[in-house]
């Protein structure tokens, strides 16, 4: 049985903000991007979990997966900044949570 995720809170501006776990997926097609995507993945450090890098080569493109814990503000804010990278394409996939 795998463990439940609990749901805690952030307390940003006077506001409770919801931690939400999402995966963010990436796909990257223009390797000159590589390095301003890595310098965002850094500024946002404090969210993620954990991260898997899969070359494909016959492709010649990257995929990668980025599981992060935060607020649905912060993860948007994270997608929309690597979405608007050349030649990346970037999606969020939320977890369901229930009380």
């Amino acid at each position: 049985m795998m463990p439940r995720c609990e749901i805690t809170h952030i307390f940003f501006g006077g506001k409770v903000l919801e931690e939400r776990v999402a995966v963010i997926s990436i796909i990257v097609e223009d390797t000159d991007s590589t390095t301003r995507l890595n310098s965002l993945l850094h500024d946002y450090s404090r969210f993620i979990i954990g991260r898997m890098g899969i070359p494909y080569r016959p492709k010649n493109i990257n995929i990668i997966s980025v599981a992060v814990v935060a607020d649905s503000d912060s993860i948007n804010a994270l997608t929309g900044a690597i979405g608007r990278l050349k030649g990346v394409t970037c999606k969020a996939t939320y977890a369901k949570t229930s009380d």
